[in-house]
């Protein structure tokens, strides 16, 4: 009995550490429309603490894979958490230079702090991954945990962006300073999560020795190297999505950039939706079945999507994060179908993750920071589709991620089948 109540309580930690990842990685986005009001600042600039976060992905995927190999679970996490706290505390500072120092000045300690907690958040995934799977037992137990914590991963994104929508309702006003409460509540996650994590029990899987050869190693298993590639291009299917329907809307159509953001909101709200499906099922139906239904759903919806008469409107609601009131606009009828993907992307990362690690053993903390590593596929599929996009049109830019749920379908039906199993 007693292990059980070791065991839950890990797994409570775990599904808390996911919705923390959330909260704080989705304050990057709202802020960008803070910095935008910080002067004659581009769009490309805005973007800086999303590019400082991704970025820490690819610089860190692999010494936090290999920080667990050493430490292990519990102490990474810790080390992840004493990253993020300095980390927060630099974005706070960047707002208490406001009115004192130049924006270069600002921004520079801003994207500094960004990327400090970018490190941590790629930490943490390493480690709330494949500990769930693990706690779970692998196979359709441990995706569905991996689900589970996703849930509260959206859950905590969707309050994010309803605290930064109250807080900047007022565009024309909002700085750094002005959001400081949300800095501080992301700060007192860090340090209620350090304390908690210090006083939780967590039984520790073996690991093998720090070693570079454990990338080779990890590499070795086809079906982990296939699921590495998977989320590699997954992230141009979950962030492509909703990006470049905004990019269409504003663009193409003409419709307000206000109006569309509140519309593509709700992608991330069926994301939600998906996750809380998925955690109710998994222990049902296998991730290979996940994958399989998603990634041809996905193919049908873009398919239809692309070739839909774009003159047939339908009704589609957004959400108002300031004032929490429920909007309605009318799109194209395959643009509604291009957002429903937000249910299928859904679980679409739990279920790779749990197809790939699968008889890794000891190889699995180095096999989750090789796949923190893969997030970095968001930054290349957004510039590939946007070439397409340059030079054939949004629509067709779409061609994109059709290829990419077509590799997901191949993955979970071919490439996801295991050959060999490491030893434990």
């Amino acid at each position: 009995m007693s292990q059980q109540k070791k065991q839950w309580g890990a797994i409570i930690v775990m599904i808390a550490l996911f919705a923390m990842i959330a909260f704080v990685t989705n304050l990057c986005t709202p802020m960008a429309t803070i910095i935008k009001n910080q002067g004659s600042i581009s769009n490309v600039l805005a973007q800086i603490g999303n590019y400082g976060n991704f970025v820490a992905y690819l610089v860190m995927g692999i010494p936090a894979g290999m920080l667990i190999s050493k430490f292990g679970y519990k102490k990474t996490a810790l080390i992840g958490l004493a990253i993020g706290i300095a980390g927060i505390l630099i974005q706070w500072a960047s707002g208490l230079m406001e009115g004192s120092y130049e924006l270069g000045a600002i921004f520079a300690v801003y994207l500094i702090g960004a990327f400090i907690a970018g490190l941590c958040m790629c930490i943490l995934n390493c480690v709330v991954n494949p500990m769930l799977n693990i706690l779970g037992g692998g196979g359709n137990k441990g995706n569905q945990l991996i689900q589970l914590g996703g849930v509260f991963n959206s859950s905590a994104a969707v309050c994010c962006y309803i605290l930064m929508g109250a807080l900047i309702a007022d565009v024309t006003r909002s700085k750094i300073a002005d959001v400081e409460i949300a800095l501080m509540i992301a700060l007192a996650i860090f340090v209620v999560a350090f304390i908690v994590i210090c006083f939780t029990k967590i039984e520790e899987p073996a690991q093998a020795p720090v070693q570079l050869s454990l990338i080779k190693g990890a590499m070795g298993y086809r079906h982990f190297a296939l699921g590495a590639l998977g989320i590699f291009l997954y992230m141009g299917i979950e962030v492509g999505v909703p990006n470049f329907v905004q990019q269409y809307l504003v663009n193409e159509v003409g419709m307000a950039a206000g109006i569309v953001g509140l519309l593509v909101a709700v992608y991330w709200f069926m994301m939600l939706i998906g996750r809380f499906v998925g955690a109710s099922i998994g222990s049902k139906i296998s991730a290979r079945a996940m994958i399989t239904t998603v990634s041809i759903a996905t193919l049908c919806l873009v398919l239809f999507g692309m070739y839909a008469p774009a003159d047939v409107l339908v009704s589609f609601p957004g959400v108002d994060w300031g004032s929490l009131s429920i909007v309605w606009a009318e799109i194209p009828v395959g643009i509604f179908a291009f957002l429903l993907v937000g249910l299928c992307t859904s679980v679409m990362w739990g279920a790779i993750f749990n197809m790939a690690v699968e008889g890794l053993g000891k190889y699995t903390a180095i096999a989750s920071g090789i796949f923190m590593t893969m997030v970095f596929g968001c930054a290349v599929m957004m510039f590939i589709q946007a070439s397409v996009a340059d030079a054939v049109g949004y629509i067709q830019s779409f061609w994109v991620v059709v290829a990419c749920a077509a590799y997901l379908l191949f993955y979970a039906l071919v490439g996801s089948k295991v050959s060999k199993r490491a030893d434990k």
